[in-house]
């Protein structure tokens, strides 16, 4: 799965958890950007990501999170190390 792909599935979490279908996920958007991403909404994001991608985030991962473009690369890492552990 491409960058392309992972925002794609992306932009529909977010729109469905924060109730915004005119949401543009951007590589430098953060939750400081978007009035409707609280804490409590960062944590549905982030479980509902594990869930869409089949994947787990790491506590330390987490924090080091600064961005939507972040989360992004994050993924499609974890993703590919999926993808070599199947070959």
């Amino acid at each position: 799965m491409d960058n392309t792909e992972i925002y794609a599935e992306l932009t529909t979490l977010f729109h469905d958890i924060l109730d915004d279908d005119s949401l543009v996920l951007t590589p430098d958007l953060t939750a400081n950007d978007v009035k409707a991403w609280d804490s409590l909404a960062h944590v549905n994001i982030i479980v509902s990501a594990e869930m869409r991608f089949g994947i787990k985030f790491h506590t330390a991962e987490l924090e080091s999170l600064r961005n939507v473009g972040q989360l992004v690369r994050l993924i499609g890492e974890k993703l590919s190390c999926q993808e070599a552990k199947g070959r």
